[in-house]
């Protein structure tokens, strides 16, 4: 299951496969612990293989090494390569703050955080729900939490805020941790993108984003869900990054790119397999086993689309309905890295557990 929001608004013709044009839709050291809330408000809530030379940040990184960073990837490469990393998983390379979410219903996501657990300064399992009842908030979700995966993740060297958050803001931090003598609590508030080229009044902002500053630690930026499948194409365009990025954080100099730190760019571990047949449902999300399973079965060309920056390919199912199939790849994450590095600001990733392995070599 794949974190989704509403669905953008656009004038797309229905059945587009090919990236639209860039606008911007509606749609190493310790490592803390966020507690995710989701409230009705959505606050918290073919080609050929060459070697190439690795950048001086991926130097070991065995994704780089083996020529795997490349618009020429092809499915035989995914299938062969993609549980593949380096001997040094406790490398980083990416030295911003990387935030990455865990969901109970995917139970893969908490083995991946350990096993990676040195690529992550902060780990976000979402058990609780905050929700509305009448005059009050009532918190549900205890019976997600995992008391023995925190424990271990304990063990690995990670500084974790145990303590649930009671109050935001400044309150959250004259508060420290129970279990973690020195550890202050962390609030990180997850933002979606404007909703269109220019600022509209609803849309969270540059003022905003220097109003909540110092109550927050972290905005996870939901820069993902671009299209749907009633407009199908690519997840995540890298324009469309862009703008938005420029929309929130202003011209260079500005108070609020000063704050660019603290903006977590939203990453997509997840993809879509769009029916592009008016009478077939549509398709939805798709994640990491999905993907491998569609490239076994079809074994088909993937193409790459400079205007997004991603990855996709065609296909017809057992019924003849064509299809578009839209998922990360190696040489699209390495893409966002350098956009997100170029602004100084850090990652989150929904959610860890649908990805592959491999992705991981480039944190």
């Amino acid at each position: 299951m794949a974190k989704k929001r509403s669905a953008p608004v656009g004038g797309r013709r229905e059945n587009r496969v090919e990236p639209p044009p860039p606008q911007v839709n509606s749609a190493s050291g310790r490592r803390n612990l966020i507690l995710f809330f989701i409230t009705s408000s959505i606050i918290a809530t073919v080609a050929y293989r060459f070697r190439q030379s690795s950048p001086p940040q991926y130097q070991e990184s065995y994704v780089y090494e083996q020529g795997l960073v490349t618009i020429h990837a092809n499915y035989q490469d995914v299938l062969t390569e993609n549980s593949k990393v380096s001997e040094n998983t406790s490398q980083r390379h990416y030295n911003y703050p990387v935030l990455g979410y865990i969901t109970p219903w995917n139970s893969r996501g908490y083995e991946l955080a350990k096993r990676f657990n040195s690529k992550f300064t902060h780990i976000s399992p979402v058990w609780y729900d905050l929700k509305s009842q009448q005059t009050s908030l009532v918190l549900e979700g205890r019976h997600n939490a995992d008391r023995g995966w925190i424990s271990e993740l304990r063990k690995s060297g990670e500084a974790l805020a145990l303590q649930f958050v009671k109050q935001l803001g400044d309150a959250l931090h004259s508060i420290g941790s129970e279990k973690i003598s020195g550890q202050r609590l962390q609030l990180v508030y997850v933002i979606g993108p404007p909703s269109s080229e220019k600022l509209q009044e609803h849309d969270f902002g540059p003022k905003d984003l220097e109003t909540l500053s110092e109550a927050v630690d972290g905005f996870s930026l939901m820069t993902y869900d671009f299209s749907n499948p009633h407009n199908p194409g690519p997840n995540a365009p890298l324009k469309w990054i862009q703008i938005v990025l420029k929309l929130l954080l202003g011209n260079s100099g500005s108070r609020a790119q000063s704050l660019a730190p603290k903006i977590l760019l939203g990453f997509n571990f997840y993809g879509n397999d769009f029916s592009l047949s008016r009478d077939a449902g549509g398709g939805g999300a798709i994640i990491g086993r999905d993907y491998l399973a569609l490239l076994e079965k079809h074994r088909p060309e993937l193409q790459w689309d400079k205007n997004s920056g991603e990855h996709f390919f065609i296909y017809n199912d057992d019924k003849d309905i064509r299809h578009a199939v839209f998922y990360p790849s190696l040489k699209s994450i390495s893409l966002r890295l350098e956009e997100a590095r170029s602004w100084g600001c850090g990652i989150s990733i929904w959610e860890i557990g649908q990805g592959l392995d491999y992705f991981f070599d480039l944190l």
